[in-house]
């Protein structure tokens, strides 16, 4: 199993599903624990980034919106007020701490821009120094590209992020415990995979499937992100962010949902 202690530079993308309730307020239990647990990972030593999902989310929520508005205006509007009420969140939660946050919010040109690759490098290398913990999302509330999914989600962007920002590891936190060998919802016999060495046909076979209502992604979007970042050298795992304190146990070597090696480099 993949040696988290040692390892320094750690990306760590959080879905919608793991920060909200299905309503789309804020799970308040779930935020308090997980930003006392990564403030505990950070003081440990390692270097965490998060890839937040929710702006969309939460601002369903703060503007009482029945459902996840389908337009883009909606959409926009929505990100607006939960970009904002997000990380007010995450800058009250992580200050108990003595955490200070940063917010870095990204669009596809940046991503595609070398000299402004190179900014956004320099920018999580600086916040670092300082022990501050980067908080990247996409700029939803302009980007309508990304909107509709021209990057894809946040699942493919924080394995560009943590290509970007040279981490070690991408743990992806969702609402499912890893990658399965079918769908659990349909099949009683399914169990979860707990190392993917090669993500071949089959594996993409299984990973179909849509993601929760409030959120965007599934496991075929994870897969994605699997790909860019194993080819960047970086180890990823996806496991269920139910609980912030299965954290602890992964980094103490547990056995938690699936790990995809990093493709290491010959030479």
């Amino acid at each position: 199993m993949l040696d988290l202690k040692a390892k320094k530079r750690i990306v760590i993308k959080l879905g919608t599903s793991t920060l909200a309730h299905k309503t789309g307020k804020l799970n308040i239990r779930r935020m308090t624990n997980l930003t006392r647990v990564l403030s505990d990972l950070q003081n440990a030593g390692h270097e965490i980034i998060l890839v937040s999902s929710g702006a969309v989310g939460l601002g369903v929520g703060k503007l009482n919106l029945p459902e996840r508005p389908k337009d883009t205006p909606g959409k926009q509007a929505a990100a607006a007020v939960g970009q904002c009420e997000l990380m007010h969140i995450y800058d009250e939660m992580f200050s108990k701490y003595g955490i200070t946050v940063a917010q870095i919010l990204l669009t596809k040109t940046i991503i595609s821009t070398p000299d402004r690759v190179d900014n956004v490098r320099n920018a999580i290398d600086a916040l670092t120094r300082v022990n501050c913990i980067p908080i990247v999302n996409e700029n939803d509330t302009v980007a309508i590209d990304e909107l509709e999914l021209e990057i894809g989600e946040n699942d493919s962007l924080s394995a560009v992020v943590a290509s970007i920002a040279g981490a070690e590891v991408l743990i992806i936190l969702s609402d499912i415990d890893g990658l399965y060998s079918d769908d659990p919802r349909r099949n009683e016999g399914a169990r979860i995979i707990p190392v993917v060495e090669e993500i071949d046909e089959r594996i993409e076979q299984i990973a179909g499937g849509a993601g929760s209502g409030l959120g965007s992604g599934g496991m075929a979007t994870k897969i994605t992100a699997a790909k860019i970042a194993t080819a960047a050298g970086v180890d990823m795992i996806i496991m269920n962010g139910r609980d912030p304190e299965d954290l602890y146990r992964l980094f103490d070597g547990e056995q938690l949902g699936t790990w995809f090696p990093a493709i290491r480099q010959e030479g």
